[in-house]
């Protein structure tokens, strides 16, 4: 099965990110770009650029699979399937003893239970705030007027943490211009601002539990200040892929390649 390769297109409400493999799953490209106002154009953008630098043409692609809020505007993909299903297989090709995934992406957060295959068999997700998100901590960035470099900084989780009570976006920026007002330290905001999330993360990972290894995807897994609480709370240690923005990606190339395997294995009439 020489010379067969296959991507993942991951439409993301905040980055673009595309994955390519060969047909033994050795990556060869993998591109992140900022998604902007059109999924359809970022796509292509994204795929083009994973092209060039794979040394492939678009020709050289035996099947894309697309995924993401945006999946629909991927007019070349030849499937589209959901973001759940690409993290999780994505999360086992990276750590095969993954059990549970936890997913913190621009606009929502799932936390992911996986089989041995990377399978889904069950998840809870909250998509209905931005709360717990990339969008939040962007947010929450130009407020106490930081970059995201800033707001990740691995601060001593036993230090002072602000109170952020509020689970809303809106409040919660609220109550970060109070503190401001009150001569709060933005470390402490930040540590609160921090905490927030993961407590939330928290709820929804009780709800549905943990099993075997954890993985963490999605850009926020950047954030150590944040990693670090999370691993406190959970009490054990996260696998961090060395690429956390292009796990979807990945997932969705490796769906490809199955599903083309699948084919010829079983080839209808």
């Amino acid at each position: 099965m020489a010379d067969l390769y296959f991507a993942g297109v991951d439409v993301g409400s905040l980055s673009t990110d595309v994955s390519i493999i060969d047909h033994s799953g050795k990556v060869l490209s993998e591109i992140v770009i900022p998604t902007g106002v059109n999924g359809s154009e970022a796509a292509e953008e994204a795929f083009g650029s994973a092209l060039n630098l794979a040394d492939l043409t678009r020709e050289g692609i035996t099947a894309i699979t697309a995924t993401g809020y945006g999946r629909a505007s991927v007019a070349f993909a030849t499937g589209k399937t959901t973001e759940i299903s690409c993290h999780g297989v994505g999360a086992h090709q990276l750590f095969p003893r993954t059990g549970t995934v936890i997913d913190i992406g621009g606009q929502d957060s799932k936390v992911i239970q996986i089989d041995s295959h990377g399978r889904m068999l069950d998840f809870t997700m909250n998509d209905k705030c931005a709360a717990g998100t990339g969008r939040f901590l962007e947010v929450m960035a130009n407020r106490l007027e930081l970059d995201l470099d800033e707001l990740s900084s691995p601060l001593n989780i036993k230090g002072e943490s602000a109170p952020i009570s509020s689970t809303c976006t809106v409040f919660a920026e609220s109550e970060v211009i109070s503190l401001l007002a009150k001569n709060t330290p933005r470390e402490e905001i930040v540590h609160g601002l921090q905490r927030s999330i993961v407590n939330r993360i928290w709820s929804m990972v009780t709800s549905i539990g943990v099993e075997g290894e954890v993985t963490l995807t999605g850009g926020v897994a950047h954030n150590k200040g944040l990693v670090a609480l999370l691993e406190e709370k959970l009490g054990l240690t996260l696998n961090i892929p060395e690429n956390p923005q292009t796990v979807g990606a990945l997932g969705g190339a490796h769906i490809a390649r199955r599903a083309y395997q699948s084919n010829l294995e079983s080839p209808t009439n």
